[in-house]
């Protein structure tokens, strides 16, 4: 999965697990955007779980994000099955950001819904200042994502980021929902990789 929120065909690895229902066909093949609203992502591994393949006819389509980060542009929140601690954090945050609203499970989905698909069942994109963007958020320019991270952008690839230059001022376009921005700007940390360790060495390009 991209931070477009597009499933592609990759040989590199990624570091967090996902889900959003069904999307292929008795035959393997991609057919629909998403299949259910409850986006997540999960860990890698859990209690030795193990598919003995890929895409079973009526199962939900396994997908694979880089990072956390990443997932999160997509629009995808903690699993409350394989990383319950990190659900119950998220919830507690999503209280404090929402107070006025409900906490369940399904009035958080139905809102990141709303943040990360248009009326046209494509990814809704934001307006936001390059300044007031929190590390891990996503935004876009032409064709491609950039992962902010401090002063820097990283140009968002399958295997990992590459370097792209500094954070300009102005305003941007950002992929990651606004929500899960809120929930970035908090310092959030959970079970599995918020970034992959090439943002720390990023190639050069």
């Amino acid at each position: 999965m991209t931070p477009f929120s597009e499933l592609v065909a990759d040989e590199a690895r990624g570091l967090v697990y996902g889900n959003r229902g069904c999307l292929h066909n008795a035959d393997g093949e991609i057919t629909r955007h998403f299949g259910v609203k409850r986006w997540i992502s999960c860990r890698l591994e859990f209690k030795g779980w193990k598919r003995a393949r890929l895409l079973q006819p009526g199962r939900f389509t396994e997908l694979f994000f880089l990072d956390e980060a990443t997932a999160f542009a997509a629009g995808h929140r903690p699993c409350a099955l394989c990383r319950y601690e990190d659900y119950r954090n998220f919830v507690t945050l999503w209280h404090k950001l929402h107070p006025g609203d409900e906490a369940g499970a399904d009035a958080i989905d139905a809102r990141l819904h709303a943040e990360r698909v248009d009326d046209e069942r494509a990814q809704r994109r934001h307006e936001a200042p390059f300044d007031a963007l929190p590390d891990g958020t996503f935004v876009v320019d032409g064709d491609a994502s950039f992962l902010v991270l401090g002063e820097r952008l990283l140009r968002w690839t399958p295997a990992g980021y590459v370097e792209a230059g500094q954070r300009p001022g102005g305003a941007a376009t950002v992929l990651t929902p606004p929500s899960l921005v809120a929930v970035l700007a908090t310092g959030w940390e959970g079970a599995v990789p918020l970034l992959h360790p090439s943002a720390q060495s990023p190639a050069t390009g």
